[in-house]
């Protein structure tokens, strides 16, 4: 865990390329840095699909905003996800005006993301195989 007097951070590793980022305090223009370099850590180290847990999290500024954009923009580039998790009423707002909210997968409660980053990592069906064959009840 790492943390300062205004946020603290904790890492939970689910397996080699999901994380589970649990979030403490105001993100803000002091504490952005911080978060951003954390988050940065977990991409170095292979970790594609980050879960932000957000729900003790009461205040986020602009500066805060733009951390979740360049996480979700970095996630992007090593074909991952990033994924908010009980987002407080507060920033739920905050994201809602922005439009990020759109943009950024926001789950109930971190289970729900990991669920999610399961499911979007299931093959699809491909067209092939007998369930798809001329014989199939659909």
């Amino acid at each position: 865990m790492v943390s300062t007097d205004e946020l603290s951070v904790e890492v939970s590793v689910i397996d080699p390329q999901v994380a589970v980022v649990a979030v403490q305090g105001d993100i803000d223009a002091e504490t952005g840095t911080m978060l951003h370099h954390q988050l940065a850590n977990q991409l170095v180290h292979g970790r594609q699909h980050l879960v932000l847990d957000l729900r003790a999290v009461p205040f986020m500024d602009s500066s805060g905003l733009n951390v979740l954009i360049r996480a979700g923009n970095d996630t992007k580039r090593v074909a991952g996800s990033l994924r908010l998790a009980a987002v407080s009423p507060v920033v739920l707002r905050l994201l809602d005006l922005t439009g990020l909210s759109v943009s950024m997968p926001v789950h109930a409660s971190p289970e729900e993301a990991l669920f999610a980053i399961a499911a979007a990592s299931l093959p699809r069906a491909s067209g092939s195989g007998p369930e798809a064959g001329p014989d199939a009840v659909g």
